[in-house]
């Protein structure tokens, strides 16, 4: 550990039972000396979070699914666990903002995480944020949260935990006056990156979620296969670091060894590199400004060998480009773009739809769902409804089922 962190910081984990969740789990394992985890959450994953509660022994541990939360509770009652069990959107609030938790760690998938992060924004703690959803439904408002609060936000996701990495302490005062020219956004490219595109009507759900680097949920893995998931980081982007959409440039690099890269004025390229493996941003969250071990092994650029670059191709990847046309319109579309994929991918996993169409219903439903300046709360909730009523009314006239053109 470079410097020293004395006091014992007590964690809340919001989507324990996810991909990055677990792995937070795993850093926090490693240093019990530096961090107590105070909270888990779940959705439905009963009987995962009920072992993870065995491990680490949470204040609080909170299923969304109110049927969960009773199956939880009666094997919670049966243990020699005094951890209390809650329910549903209040609870998640509840040890969000809880008093005594020191560092929230965003991680509920998709629009579900809004609420919650907002409560954790709300009551000034440390949040580090890997619920990417949150900024894009509702960007100018969440980071205005942040803003009233003084929390400290850091970002999760690993491109973005590498550009403020890169990134210069003073650079919210504006990208210009910082002297940086862009922001270079990384992508593998997904498992789909050479694929035939006439082959791509015959993905599978599990060939999808066959991410070539990342182990990843289901939904964030389709989001990867279509780019949707680097549309929504570039919209991320915009909001945290006070972008504008040409001041971001996706970058295929399959490797997914350099995770950004910030363009200086003066020709000079800063880029994060790194394994790829989520324990490395998320160590540097729970000990920033410090550094702790994450677990994960060293890099050997000499045996890796190469690193390519190349740029994306919207024929390919339509997904990317309906992102980054939302976030030029501003508004509400993004929350409308979001709302509709996540009802998109949710049809494809389940074979309703096929891969090509998980595309075609996010621009149908951009295109019937008007958008409106995203003033308040209300109304980002409001446009993620409509989008998702548009999209499901969408499905359910047959235009998008399986093998339709």
């Amino acid at each position: 550990m470079m410097g020293e962190i004395t006091l014992v910081q007590n964690v809340t984990v919001l989507g324990a039972t996810g991909s990055i969740g677990r792995s937070t789990l795993d850093v926090i394992g490693r240093h019990p000396e530096l961090y107590r985890v105070f909270a888990l959450t779940a959705n439905r994953q009963v009987e995962l979070l009920y072992q993870q509660c065995l491990e680490y022994k949470p204040q609080y541990a909170v299923m969304a699914d109110e049927n969960s939360a009773a199956e939880l509770a009666q094997l919670i009652a049966a243990s020699a666990l005094k951890t209390d069990v809650l329910a549903g959107l209040a609870g998640l609030q509840e040890v969000s903002g809880a008093d005594e938790a020191d560092v929230v760690m965003a991680a509920i998938v998709g629009a579900a995480g809004l609420l919650p992060t907002l409560s954790a924004i709300e009551s000034g703690k440390r949040v580090l944020l890997a619920n990417k959803e949150s900024l894009v439904m509702s960007g100018a408002l969440f980071m205005d949260a942040v803003k009233r609060s003084g929390t400290c936000l850091l970002p999760i996701d690993s491109e973005h935990n590498a550009i403020y990495q890169c990134l210069p302490a003073n650079y919210m005062e504006g990208m210009a006056r910082v002297g940086i020219r862009r922001i270079l956004l990384t992508a593998s490219g997904g498992p789909f990156r050479t694929t035939p595109i006439d082959q791509l009507t015959k993905v599978t759900p599990d060939q999808a979620c066959a991410h070539p680097n990342w182990p990843m949920g289901r939904k964030i893995s389709v989001d990867s296969a279509t780019m949707m998931n680097k549309g929504l980081e570039a919209i991320e982007a915009c909001w945290l670091f006070g972008l504008t959409p040409d001041q971001v440039e996706v970058v295929i690099h399959p490797q997914s060894i350099v995770h950004s890269m910030v363009d200086y004025v003066d020709g000079s390229v800063l880029a994060q590199l790194g394994n790829p493996d989520m324990r490395t941003p998320i160590a540097y969250g729970l000990a920033w400004p410090e550094r702790i071990d994450s677990g994960v092994s060293p890099l050997d650029l000499v045996k890796l060998g190469r690193l390519d670059f190349a740029t994306p191709d919207y024929g390919r990847f339509p997904c990317l480009k309906l992102a980054m046309d939302a976030v030029s319109a501003g508004g509400t579309a993004m929350a409308i773009l979001n709302g509709v994929n996540e009802v998109a991918v949710s049809a494809f996993l389940a074979g309703q739809i096929g891969f090509l169409d998980i595309a075609r219903l996010n621009e149908a439903v951009l295109n019937d769902v008007d958008s409106r300046p995203a003033s308040d709360l209300d109304l980002v909730l409001a446009a993620d409804a409509d989008a998702r009523h548009s999209a499901n009314k969408l499905l359910a006239s047959g235009l998008f089922s399986k093998g339709s053109v």
